[in-house]
């Protein structure tokens, strides 16, 4: 007989936002906790199979987001709950523009209309948490950004993460998915080295501070940016699984309450905390054009989402440390 938990979906399982997920789920008596509901099948999925999660009755589902019959396969049993993290990153989606729509768009909009036909056939109404992206706001000003900022995306994986937005609060609309789009800051520490992400500068710090190597920043020490440690993003992801939709606004997008900080106080908090040698080798050689796209972000003002109990990290000093934290976990 079936079971009476969740079945739940995680695409992009194998990433670094997927894997803190599974990694947060899999900890003794926190699926329940975390997403609400006992867990009954929980599906992962990614272009490679991932580590196994001990505990969990898990089980992966290797393959391509684009190719429509994988596609079809994870929705071959019915889901009541979905977290969307799957996509080709931002400066990798505008150097292959077919390869960023075919996943970032294309897969987005056919996994939410297979779950809204789900429903439409008698299923449940499937709970859906997007990863989009700060990527939709596009290029701002100086002045602080608040909920009521239109998007207006200068790349193609800002635009492609809107309209799937806008596809979702659709679907949400007829009663056909039951989603909620968290629009995502520079999630850290990603592992080093990690391709295709214009704000790598904003991980490679921590990496290099804990290594004690040099590392040439590509923006300046008063680079703005807004940043969220993975814990907290996890956190975040959890309780959108979980939270009651009468907290939520009527667009269904919400953006996050990230640290606004500049770059050089994540470096001296890292000096604080690792040692001031630690942080020696970071020296700066900005690109105009990073700094332009990652760089000058204003103050944010996430009024929404904290009134939907939404947390961030409060101070670079709390930063760090969930940073470090995680990274040696």
């Amino acid at each position: 007989m079936p079971g009476t938990g969740l079945r739940v979906l995680i695409t992009g399982a194998d990433g670094f936002v997927g894997q803190g997920l599974v990694a947060a789920l899999a900890r003794p008596g926190m699926a329940a906790a975390l997403l609400g509901a006992p867990l009954d099948v929980l599906l992962l999925a990614d272009r490679t199979a991932g580590r196994m999660p001990a505990g969990l009755p898990a089980r992966w589902k290797a393959g391509d987001l684009a190719d429509p019959a994988y596609l079809a396969s994870l929705t071959e049993d019915p889901l009541d709950l979905v977290f969307h993290l799957a996509s080709l990153p931002g400066a990798a989606a505008e150097g292959q523009p077919e390869l960023g729509a075919a996943i970032n768009l294309v897969a987005s909009q056919q996994l939410a209309l297979r779950l809204a036909r789900q429903a439409r056939e008698g299923g449940p109404v499937a709970r859906v948490v997007f990863a989009s992206s700060i990527a939709v706001l596009g290029r701002l000003g100086s002045d602080p950004v608040g909920d009521a900022h239109p998007p207006a995306p200068t790349l193609s994986y800002g635009a492609h993460k809107w309209m799937t937005e806008i596809l979702l609060a659709d679907l949400t609309r007829r009663g056909e998915v039951d989603a909620i789009s968290l629009r995502l800051p520079g999630i850290v520490a990603r592992p080093p080295g990690a391709g295709g992400f214009g704000s790598a500068f904003m991980g490679e710090i921590f990496h290099a501070a804990r290594a004690r190597t040099a590392y040439r920043c590509p923006v300046s020490p008063g680079a703005t940016a807004w940043w969220m440690s993975r814990p907290t993003c996890v956190a975040a992801l959890a309780h959108a699984a979980r939270l009651d939709p009468a907290r939520l606004p009527s667009g269904r997008s919400l953006l996050l309450p990230a640290f606004h900080a500049p770059v050089g106080a994540v470096i001296e908090a890292l000096g604080a905390a690792l040692g001031s040698k630690a942080v020696d080798g970071i020296n700066f050689a900005p690109d105009a054009a990073i700094e332009a796209l990652f760089g000058r972000l204003p103050p944010l003002v996430a009024e929404r989402a904290r009134a939907a109990g939404f947390q961030g990290d409060e101070t670079a000093g709390q930063l760090v440390a969930r940073c470090l934290a995680d990274l040696d976990g």
